[in-house]
């Protein structure tokens, strides 16, 4: 009864091995002793996973003690340019094909024990000589020689219409036959709304915002959130990124409310989470688009904390949380931070809050700065067009010694309003405090100046209006407000 017992035990421990990591075997005819690659999305990228040797008959097996997450792959050729995807839900399948280019390896592809991966080259199949007959159709509607006529145009688009409606079908059966396959699953993600008929208003008149308000509402619709497989693809990552660039309104508060709805979405599964809460805030942390960084700082402020960003550790959120405190001041349509600090002469202090202007250029700058010798002049040329159209000038000189800065005014007649602060003044703060404020006299920090020029146009209540552009972009806004 014990070595029966044995017996069963080891057995069980042996197939609760077998059953663990993975273990894909392939075949490519036409290649032999050398090495191929196992490769894996993440997002819209590729990356290695694993190599493997190659023997004299094309067999190659990608093997590991730990399981695939789920997702496309690649297997890649030894000139690391070609290859062929699969898919990965099972753990253990063959694939055998014969050396070509992606769509031969795909068309003379044989699958064993995976029904997802046969399912997918069926597919690959199919659009493969969907892609060859559509070819055809679209020479003639290129065609530069002379010998396209009205009738064979009509033809052409006619059949690549249907060639689409072909294709559209095809993945509407797929999905209704094969409902639980994550190959539906990819199908359904990459699905575009449908619009339907825009309805009357009461007026008689269509509802001419209807047709964008139902695709935002139905955009995300298909999209499986609880399935983190589908960030191994590149069509996740496709429809996040064409959502943000394309479809929302590209202004920092409709942002920041589309933000909100796809990562309550994304709350499914926390590797979803990390991945829409990492991608927004890094694509708008980094844009050239004025007025973005309040994505970043609605982002850093509600998503990252400790007990919901888990893949940032305590140093990290601490820069991040420092990001946030000099970005937050100096929003667009905030009132920009007062800077109150003395001009030329040492004399007199002067109060940005206190200039009167229907319009105030904040002007970051330093003499010694070669982009600031290019763009001093220029801004010297548009003040006099327009100080007399209600606009100002409030340039502070960022260099602790100033000399320079006080000659280059001088020789360049800089008639506007000038100031710096100066070593004595920073060394002795506390003296200078019935003057001026903690926060003018660390004006570099205030304003995360870190480097010159930096330019802000304030309407006449001080709020930011624009920030970080050039003069000449300065002088468009200017003249776009002028004229209002």
């Amino acid at each position: 009864m014990k070595r029966l017992l044995s017996f069963v035990v080891c057995s069980l421990i042996t197939a609760s091995f077998l059953a663990q990591g993975h273990n894909i075997k392939v075949k490519i005819s036409g290649i032999k002793d050398t090495v191929c690659y196992l490769a894996g999305y993440y997002g819209p990228k590729q990356y290695y996973k694993d190599t493997v040797d190659v023997d004299s008959q094309g067999n190659m097996i990608f093997k590991g003690t730990d399981e695939l997450p789920g997702g496309i792959y690649s297997v890649v050729l030894p000139d690391k340019q070609t290859y062929f995807e699969f898919i990965v839900t099972e753990q253990n399948f063959s694939l055998e094909t014969v050396k070509g280019n992606q769509s031969e390896m795909n068309e003379k592809m044989k699958v064993k024990n995976s029904e997802d991966n046969r399912l997918f080259f069926e597919y690959l199949k199919f659009i493969s000589d969907k892609q060859i007959l559509a070819a055809k159709y679209r020479d003639v509607l290129q065609d530069t020689t002379g010998a396209k006529t009205p009738e064979k145009e009509k033809e052409a688009r006619d059949a690549l219409t249907k060639i689409d409606e072909d294709v559209k079908a095809y993945k509407a059966k797929f999905m209704e036959t094969h409902k639980q396959s994550f190959v539906s699953k990819i199908f359904r993600t990459s699905e575009e709304p449908e619009v339907p008929e825009t309805p009357m208003l009461e007026n008689g008149q269509k509802d001419s915002l209807f047709p964008r308000r139902y695709y935002m509402a139905h955009y995300w619709d298909g999209v499986d959130f609880s399935d983190e497989r589908l960030l191994r693809t590149p069509v996740f990552h496709g429809k996040l990124s064409r959502y943000f660039e394309k479809i929302v309104l590209q202004h920092p508060d409709s942002i920041n409310i589309a933000a909100d709805y796809v990562v309550e979405k994304s709350k499914a599964n926390k590797e979803m989470f990390k991945y829409v809460v990492h991608y927004i805030t890094n694509t708008y942390e980094k844009s050239n688009l004025m007025g973005m960084d309040a994505v970043f700082v609605h982002m850093a402020e509600n998503y990252y904390s400790k007990d919901q960003a888990f893949w940032v550790d305590s140093a990290q959120l601490a820069k991040i949380a420092e990001r946030v405190r000099k970005t937050k001041p100096t929003l667009i349509g905030k009132r920009t931070p007062n800077v109150i600090l003395q001009d030329t002469t040492e004399s007199k202090w002067y109060n940005l809050y206190d200039v009167t202007a229907e319009y105030t250029i904040l002007y970051f700058w330093d003499p010694s700065c070669g982009h600031c010798k290019k763009e001093t002049p220029k801004l010297k040329t548009l003040y006099e067009k327009v100080k007399d159209k209600g606009v100002e000038v409030f340039a502070v000189c960022t260099e602790f010694e100033t000399p320079d800065w006080k000659k280059y005014v001088r020789e360049n007649d800089l008639n506007w309003i000038n100031v710096s602060d100066n070593p004595e003044i920073n060394k002795n703060a506390v003296k200078y405090l019935q003057f001026t404020t903690l926060e003018s006299l660390n004006f570099r920090d205030t304003y995360d100046i870190y480097s010159t020029p930096r330019v802000f146009l304030l309407d006449a209540d001080k709020k930011i209006l624009a920030k970080r552009i050039g003069v000449e972009q300065l002088e468009e806004i200017l003249e776009h407000k002028l004229k209002k």
